[in-house]
């Protein structure tokens, strides 16, 4: 069984080393506490239709490249909203709303947050407002729309969207329940990771006895990345590799790596990564994520389409894998860096490794899902 022995070269962009790397799980927890971690979990594990995603093995893929074990969270099955921000943005709505029906919740978003964020107004009776660029597809807007948003299309990109929401909200006193933070606004986006932070405490709790050698994580404005490293110090006694894996038309946390501090990127061309397709780190992840990450990889878009066929058809596992494009990079990144022999025995990757990925969200647009696996 030869999965990838078809001539075709799995393809990176760049490939960073943290020159700063220092793992140091106090000031980790500065950022995001045990408290904030805990509490996540203890709310959201009550929540009606709560279960643990999959924790599945990609057993075909770590024989083919030499690994012993490939981990892969499987965010396809959370809730009904298939990614892993159904822990996040509705998380932050149930903490900011602290019971007030009378509250009107707003985000800017381009799909998978402000659907956590519609669903959890949803859940607690809330009216919400989300406003989207004119990039994000009709069947993302109308997801948020049919959980009962009022949903707002904005000329242009993320950033004006987020924009036109901070002002709307700022004139009609709406709750802005972001997952990105700004000076004065960083309480909301923690609430939100440490939602995320509960993917982690179930990933403990799956793999038993295994250990992990190394962690990919995909990065955007880097919430998640965020949360999972301090989900790491939180819950384990010793240290994975840890490597950012973000698209190359964005790779905003690798060149703030490069220089130590946040750096804004200009993004010429949207990436088919589009939860990953954002120009600025956010702050409180910054903060985790500067010191904290060993590794940096970027990626062109090329291998995306084929690999969430090749997850969808169990060319990598025994079972069929729903994911979304952003569900790709990480399994892009582990394939490219194992096909680069130099870069393999950088990152230690060996007989002896097991690499956790994080299969962030499922077909959250089917339209796009079936384009992407059907194309030649």
């Amino acid at each position: 069984m030869k999965i990838l022995s078809n001539g075709h070269l799995w393809k990176y962009s760049e490939f960073l080393e943290n020159k700063d790397f220092f793992f140091n799980k106090k000031e980790i927890l500065k950022s995001l506490s045990k408290k904030d971690i805990d509490d996540a979990y203890l709310s959201i594990s009550s929540w009606k239709g709560y279960s643990p995603t999959p924790l599945i093995e990609l057993n075909k893929l770590s024989e083919e490249i030499g690994l012993n074990k490939i981990f892969y969270k499987d965010e396809s099955k959370r809730f009904d909203l298939k990614s892993f921000k159904a822990l996040g943005g509705a998380y932050a709505v149930e903490k900011v709303s602290q019971g007030n029906k009378d509250i009107v919740v707003a985000t800017a978003t381009a799909g998978n947050h402000g659907r956590s964020v519609a669903w959890g107004a949803r859940r607690l009776g809330l009216k919400c407002k989300i406003f989207i660029s004119e990039f994000v597809s009709d069947a993302r807007g109308q997801a948020m729309s049919d959980l009962g948003a009022d949903v707002i299309k904005v000329k242009g990109n993320y950033e004006r969207s987020l924009i036109e929401c901070i002002k709307q909200s700022t004139d009609n006193s709406w709750q802005i329940v972001q997952d990105v933070a700004w000076e004065d606004y960083m309480l909301v986006p923690k609430y939100t990771m440490a939602g995320y932070t509960v993917m982690m405490r179930e990933i403990i709790d799956q793999l038993k006895q295994n250990k992990i050698s190394h962690i990919i994580l995909q990065a955007g404005v880097g919430g998640m990345a965020g949360a999972m490293v301090a989900g790491i110090a939180r819950y384990l006694d010793y240290i994975p590799t840890t490597v950012v894996v973000e698209p190359d038309s964005a790779a905003c946390v690798l060149e703030s790596i490069k220089t130590g501090k946040i750096e804004k990127i200009d993004i010429k061309r949207e990436s088919l990564m589009g939860g990953m397709s954002c120009g600025e780190v956010s702050l409180v992840p910054w903060e985790i994520l500067k010191n904290s990450v060993k590794y940096c990889i970027s990626l062109p878009d090329d291998d995306i389409a084929k690999t969430m066929r090749l997850l969808g058809n169990a060319s990598f596992s025994d079972e069929k894998i729903v994911a979304g494009e952003n569900s790709a990079p990480g399994v892009i990144s582990l394939i490219a860096s194992c096909e680069d022999e130099k870069i393999k025995n950088k990152l230690e990757l060996n007989k002896e490794s097991n690499v956790l990925l994080i299969g962030c969200e499922g077909d959250t647009d089917q339209k796009m899902y079936q384009k992407l696996i059907n194309q030649k």
